[in-house]
């Protein structure tokens, strides 16, 4: 897969993770718990995807590892957010758990982007690729250990 293709799904892949977000976030209570929630995750989960865009428009390479970082961190929260969702059960676990995993994934896809960075080499598309590989790998072993596979 070359980088080109492997940015445009990922592009996608973060789009279509913000749409979840979305849906998921219109179904929150209207407490005023609920909406706060609801709001912090919508910035956090739609964050994530925007700035991965961003990132493939770059001037720099700094510019770009600046926008990889603020996906990175976007996603942790994201995630944080969900932790919040799922201990409130707010949500059946059969629907919030398929959108934990997703965001996993990616704070994963964007931290190891992050690390691979911060080494003195550049990005290739074998790192890339074998980056990818390994957090697919992470999420399918992850699956079946929750019995969702």
């Amino acid at each position: 897969m070359e980088n080109k293709e492997f940015s445009k799904k990922l592009q996608a892949r973060t789009k279509a993770f913000a749409i979840r977000i979305i849906k998921l976030s219109a179904s929150l209570p209207e407490t005023i718990e609920g909406k706060t929630v609801r709001n912090q995750l919508t910035k956090s989960g739609t964050s994530i995807g925007a700035n991965y865009r961003e990132a493939n428009r770059a001037r720099s390479r700094a510019d770009f590892k600046s926008r990889i970082k603020i996906c990175e961190s976007e996603a942790s929260e994201t995630s944080y957010w969900l932790e919040i969702i799922s201990g409130m059960e707010w949500n059946e676990p059969n629907e919030l758990e398929p959108i934990i995993i997703e965001a996993n994934e990616l704070l994963s896809i964007f931290s190891s982007i992050g690390k691979t960075l911060n080494l003195a080499i550049p990005i290739t598309l074998v790192t890339l690729v074998t980056l990818v590989t390994l957090v697919t790998l992470v999420t399918l072993v992850t699956l079946v250990t929750l019995n969702c596979i």
